[in-house]
């Protein structure tokens, strides 16, 4: 029986999956088992990893579940003690999986524990948020988004964290549950966290084990698009945990943070020419996110 299975939902990314296997592989993990589920790509990708790691289960859904629900089949597929959540744009560093699972080993208290995610340049990639609220939705309308992240310089007990690599203990899945698979893609997984704090577990920041994010992979197909999904699953998050009054709060704070965003960037665009590219998308997803507010439709 694997003590450790790996989930890694894949969709159209097939050079960065084959990436990630290769670091796994290169770790000579023991008692490992691993699981792709693919949504539906149609650049090759199952078929890549069926070739190149045989030794992979490869799941095909058929079409694109999204990230919460195609993770979920990939869990209940597996059999490990552990459930890893690794995007297929992750580099698993030497040592990585095996100090978080070492982690857990000792503490029985913690139910999720995480690595310290770098960028393809080596530098910080922040995962460590607190949990939203008013204030941290206004922070981040006024371009202080940093003070709503928490140290990543120590061991650290967090709250909620990016869903991109986390080692989870099935027994804290069994009582917090699965994934909530009203969340397609985006903010399933600080409701996770919030789910497995709220069932007395801990979440577990360990820095010693190191991966790197490239981050986009799918997204960059269409950027406007998943910035809508992005603000659409946050409002799910925020009518799931935060009831309808202090929701319709933080959809004010978001539509001034839209607008201030929006006139940033015009403003960048038509004084700075050399940064016309980079602003005109910005302006872009940020009127496309201002008219999605405005005609009043829900997550």
């Amino acid at each position: 029986m694997p003590e450790v299975s790996i989930i890694i939902v894949s969709w159209n990314a097939k050079e960065y999956l084959v990436g990630c296997l290769m670091s796994l592989y290169e770790d000579e993990l023991d008692r490992t088992e691993i699981i792709v589920v693919d949504n539906g790509s149609s650049d090759g990708s199952p078929e890549a990893v069926e070739e190149l790691f045989p030794e992979v289960t490869v799941i095909r859904a058929g079409e694109n579940l999204g990230f919460a629900k195609a993770n979920n089949v990939g869990i209940m597929s597996s059999k490990g003690k552990y459930v890893c959540l690794i995007n297929s744009d992750v580099v698993v560093l030497g040592g990585c999986l095996d100090a978080l699972k070492r982690r857990m080993d000792s503490d029985e208290s913690a139910g999720l524990v995480c690595p310290k995610v770098l960028n393809p340049d080596m530098t910080l990639q922040p995962t460590l948020r607190r949990f939203p609220s008013l204030k941290g939705a206004l922070f981040s309308a006024i371009g202080l988004d940093n003070l709503n992240y928490l140290p990543h310089d120590a061991v650290t007990e967090a709250e909620a964290v990016s869903g991109c690599f986390m080692l989870v203990r099935r027994a804290a899945i069994n009582q917090a549950g699965l994934l909530d698979e009203r969340f397609f893609f985006y903010a399933e997984d600080k409701d996770w966290c919030r789910r497995l704090k709220d069932s007395g577990w801990k979440i577990i920041y360990l820095p010693e084990a190191n991966a790197i994010h490239y981050g986009g992979s799918s997204s960059a197909s269409a950027p406007v698009r998943f910035y809508i999904e992005l603000h659409k699953a946050n409002l799910k998050y925020w009518q799931k945990h935060h009831g309808e009054a202090r929701t319709s709060v933080y959809l004010a704070i978001v539509m001034l943070h839209q607008a201030l965003r929006l006139m940033s960037a015009a403003a960048i665009f038509a004084l700075m020419p050399g940064r016309r590219v980079g602003e005109a998308n910005k302006v872009k997803r940020s009127a496309a996110c201002i008219r999605w507010l405005m005609s009043g439709k829900d997550a």
